[in-house]
């Protein structure tokens, strides 16, 4: 682990919180909690993650025993966890705008990829927030920290749902289309075989016995009769082609 994320685990210096908060913390931030001792809480929760970001980085708010909140990164009063979730309100809003753009399957997983860990600590956040809430019922930053994060819960899980609902109807429109497209070339390989097998005999007797016709046609001028008769088959095909196109359309 970098010196960066060891560091993040670390309370503040100057803090004066009880010996206890600061045992119970190890080199890893770890789940997001609260400890208690005595009137003091020290909350440990989470900077808000990035899709392809393992670590966690922690974030401190103590509860003096006054009823006073000091952070390690949003400064006192119970606003430095409003800033702290308003991060994560912000991110949300970004991902909703690109929901609403997305194209793609692939626009989608992306955002599903963005979300899935983001939602995850939202739900985790306000699971603290709302053991918190009943610690100080009587708290009213409380309450609006706790229902806060409750809204920001509910706004990611209806994002995810409505996300994921897009992603799958993409892919079963997709694959709807792909088993139309491939029963159209089943019929269409059907009719070729017709072919085959209808001219097939013929072609095979006129090799084998090589069949000359007279029908006029050798005494006409070459290679200009040549061309023409080529000319035909070429129309021909294209013809054949053209109708077998337009009747596996329908």
């Amino acid at each position: 682990m970098s010196n960066q994320n060891r560091n993040n685990v670390k309370l503040p210096a100057a803090w004066a919180v009880p010996e206890e908060f600061r045992n119970r913390l190890g080199t890893h931030v770890g789940r997001q909690r609260m400890m208690c001792e005595g009137d003091q809480v020290l909350l440990v929760l989470h900077a808000p993650p990035k899709a392809d970001e393992d670590e966690r980085y922690g974030r401190f708010f103590w509860r003096k025993a006054d009823g006073t909140w000091i952070s390690d990164q949003f400064g006192q009063g119970p606003s430095s966890i409003m800033k702290h979730i308003d991060q994560y309100d912000q991110l949300l809003g970004e991902l909703e705008k690109m929901e609403d753009e997305a194209k793609s399957a692939e626009d989608q997983f992306l955002i599903l990829e963005s979300l899935s860990p983001l939602h995850r600590s939202i739900r985790n956040m306000h699971s603290v927030l709302q053991e918190l809430r009943k610690k100080y019922p009587d708290a009213l930053e409380v309450i609006n920290m706790r229902d806060q994060a409750y809204d920001l819960e509910r706004m990611a899980e209806l994002l995810a749902t409505g996300t994921k609902n897009s992603l799958d109807y993409k892919i079963a429109r997709s694959a709807e289309e792909q088993a139309i497209a491939s029963d159209r070339m089943a019929v269409s390989s059907h009719r070729l075989n017709m072919l085959v097998a209808f001219f097939f005999p013929l072609a095979t007797i006129t090799t084998v016995f090589g069949m000359e016709i007279r029908s006029g046609l050798e005494k006409m001028p070459q290679p200009a009769t040549f061309l023409a008769v080529i000319g035909i088959g070429l129309l021909m095909g294209v013809f054949l082609m053209v109708f077998v196109r337009f009747r596996n359309e329908k």
